[in-house]
């Protein structure tokens, strides 16, 4: 018997100074035409008003609860003190700048019952600081092993519901920047296959001198993971790297292409 809730599904929320956009991010969780849901809201010592925004819902919804570290602890634990307190058999990530389509945890539920898969991803696209489309939808990969993530890094967090009752106990890698992709590939490393359905559900804003927005840093992420987390060989992880350069190279012009 599990010891999750049955079809509830967690939404772990980790903030960071969000005032900006953590009421967006909220409400569209909220919005979900899924609604058998909570959210766990883990502040990571936050020094705006993120918290006063927080306690506003927290009066209004039983099914927020609220948590806050006592020092900067990163994203990965923040998650992971998330993953503690939730209930849910579904785990979903959800960046607290980021914008859901009010379908899509219905969508992604609806999948991974059908083909009994225990991750599923959607496709996304770029908004900015105001909420405007400035990219397009991205193109996924719809089924992504262990191989294809090594070369791709076609995963989004904010996209993310995975099953509990099939992948178990799952934790966030610690490392301060990439500690989504490590993870994703520590999971799809036991033989797992992720599943992406290809619908911009997951609204992804670029924010100004965030570690996502930095390829340069992201690519020196992908290798460094693969040496030092995945214990693969410098020479390949130099070649699967190459490989991720190009790949996303192909989707940078592809979406030029479209625009033009």
């Amino acid at each position: 018997m599990s010891k999750y809730v049955e079809n509830m599904v967690s939404v772990i929320m980790p903030v960071y100074n969000s005032e900006k956009y953590i009421k967006v991010a909220i409400d569209s969780v909220l919005k979900q035409t899924y609604k058998n849901m909570e959210i766990i809201i883990v502040d990571d010592a936050s020094t705006d008003s993120s918290a006063v925004i927080v306690s506003k819902y927290l009066r209004k919804f039983d099914n927020i609860k609220y948590y806050v570290n006592h020092k900067n602890m990163g994203v990965g634990q923040t998650r992971n003190i998330g993953l503690k307190y939730a209930k849910g058999r579904y785990i979903a990530f959800m960046d607290a700048d980021d914008v859901w389509d009010k379908d899509k945890i219905k969508y992604q539920i609806r999948l991974m019952q059908r083909e009994e898969c225990p991750l599923c991803f959607t496709a996304i696209d770029m908004i900015d600081k105001d909420g405007n489309v400035i990219n397009g939808k991205s193109r996924i990969i719809r089924k992504v092993d262990y191989k294809v993530l090594l070369r791709n890094t076609v995963i989004p967090t904010s996209s993310v519901v995975l099953d509990r009752n099939v992948l178990g106990n799952v934790k966030m890698s610690c490392i301060r920047s990439g500690q989504d992709y490590a993870t994703w590939l520590r999971i799809l490393r036991k033989g797992v296959i992720a599943i992406g359905i290809d619908k911009a559900l997951t609204h992804y804003r670029i924010a100004s001198g965030s570690l996502s927005s930095n390829k340069l840093k992201s690519i020196s992420q992908v290798w460094s993971i693969q040496v030092f987390k995945e214990h693969i060989n410098p020479i390949n992880a130099t070649i699967n790297t190459s490989f991720f350069i190009i790949n996303a190279l192909r989707k940078y012009l592809c979406k030029r292409s479209t625009v033009k």
